[in-house]
């Protein structure tokens, strides 16, 4: 009897619980029933959380002084969007295009326009501090991703969570799904990492860079992560620098040849796309010859390496203004008395590089929430121009046009045409005048939604 009672208690508490579920089913809106929450009826993640649902599909027309084509690099005048909803359905002179009678227009007739900018290469996370809570870690995340945003950046390369495991690939889920505003990102999860392998009694950190100390780990390592839903392999086929007494450079390695090889073969049989860090030496020789599908920063760059990387149509992040920080010239005053300087080095390189014909140079600025901090990025985009002399419109492609198609979004992203998103940013000025004016953005939208404005005010029908 005793037992037939506890059953007796136990079904009916489940009947009670499945009861409960329906009915917040049904206040959510589940399953085709009405509202029966507090206010109006919002829009509910696959979590359960709630958050504001989309606004219909409104016309827009964006009026634009300057707009910036980046297909062809060059300043158009006069112009006009209109966008429905996300998407952009029509561009053109404002003698050609009609803007229709009831769409709000937004002018920036005194300003330019410009496709919004992709960074690809940012840290959303920050590397935990000790006993930083997984909380705080996250508070930061979303501050930073949304003063990316801010910035201007609408899109985003994630490379690698800091020691976040994961958490990237749920950020990006989140922003997908309309929950949080921030840019369109693509993300690398832990990245991985190459051996010496831990002591079964070593406690192992599973938010960390993955470790592995052989190909066939290397292997395992890339499927864990297409399986945690990641855009791209992070790798590390080259570390640390120094200088010898007579100021010859020294570049870690990491991986050897045949481990990276696998890693990339298997990144690139699952679909993915590789990005590795690497500063020079056999590192750099191996990571082009393995094929990495993007060069990460690379400052012992060779004209003969530059050319193996157009040759085998590889793409140079070189992420210049990370590398060229007072930080830099600290540690090698440090180490080197003040003989030797590797900022000069880099500067030659991405010099040489950015001159290198058919290179693909991308605009990865390394914002990491330290030395570079997030919302800071057209520094990257002006240290292209100022120190590696590339003309303003060339730096400008990178950030738009070059990012996109390397990210395989060209189909979405980084120019102006039917059918893309409407992500577009504003300056007062010209910045292939002043490429500074890339530091003062005033005016950001993204998929339609404006995010920031202070230059205009919108007006409904005006025609």
């Amino acid at each position: 009897m005793r037992y037939t009672s506890a059953l007796k208690s136990t079904a009916v508490g489940l009947v009670a619980s499945t009861a409960l579920v329906t009915t917040l089913w049904a206040q959510e809106g589940g399953a085709g029933a009405p509202w029966r929450g507090a206010g109006e009826k919002p829009c509910f993640g696959p979590e359960g959380g709630s958050y504001q649902c989309p606004p219909p599909a409104s016309v827009v027309a964006v009026r634009a002084g300057r707009l910036f084509d980046s297909t062809s690099g060059q300043m158009l005048t006069n112009q006009v969007l209109v966008l429905q909803g996300e998407r952009i359905i029509e561009i053109g002179s404002a003698a050609q295009v009609k803007i229709p009678a009831d769409a709000q227009v937004i002018d920036l007739g005194q300003a330019t326009v410009l496709p919004g900018l992709i960074d690809a290469h940012t840290h959303m996370f920050n590397t935990p501090k000790a006993g930083m809570s997984r909380e705080t870690s996250t508070l930061i995340a979303i501050h930073n991703l949304q003063a990316d945003l801010r910035a201007g950046f609408t899109t985003a390369r994630d490379m690698s969570s800091h020691g976040n495991g994961y958490a990237d690939v749920e950020m990006r889920n989140a922003i997908n799904q309309g929950r949080l505003d921030g840019p369109r990102f693509q993300v690398a999860g832990r990245g991985i990492v190459w051996g010496p392998a831990i002591a079964a009694n070593v406690p192992v950190n599973p938010l960390a860079g993955m470790r592995i100390t052989s190909a066939e780990e290397g292997r395992s390592a890339v499927r864990d992560h297409v399986e945690r839903g990641v855009d791209w392999i992070k790798l590390y086929p080259g570390g640390a620098y120094s200088f010898t007494p007579t100021g010859e450079i020294n570049y870690v390695t990491t991986y050897p040849l045949a481990v990276l090889q696998a890693l990339i073969e298997e990144t690139h049989r699952l679909g993915k796309k590789a990005g590795c860090h690497v500063f020079g030496g056999e590192g750099l020789k191996n990571t082009i010859t393995a094929g990495c599908d993007t060069v990460e920063h690379a400052f012992g760059l060779t004209q003969e390496l530059a050319d193996t990387i157009v040759a085998k149509k590889l793409a140079y992040d070189p992420t210049l203004q990370r590398y060229i920080e007072p930080y830099m010239d600290d540690n090698d005053n440090k180490n080197t008395g003040g003989k030797y300087r590797m900022i000069p080095i880099f500067e030659k390189a991405v010099t040489m590089a950015a001159a290198t014909k058919g290179m693909t140079i991308m605009v990865g600025s390394g914002v990491d929430g330290s030395t570079f901090p997030h919302g800071t990025q057209a520094l990257e985009i002006v240290a292209l121009v100022k120190q590696a002399h590339m003309m303003p419109a060339a730096a400008i492609q990178a950030a738009t046009v070059n990012n996109a198609t390397v990210l395989g979004m060209a189909e979405q992203v980084g120019s102006f045409q039917k059918g893309k998103f409407a992500d577009l940013v504003a300056v007062s000025g010209d910045p292939l005048a002043d490429i500074t004016e890339l530091q003062r953005v005033k005016f950001v939208m993204k998929g339609g939604k404006v995010i920031r404005n202070e230059l205009t005010l919108s007006t409904v029908g005006s025609r």
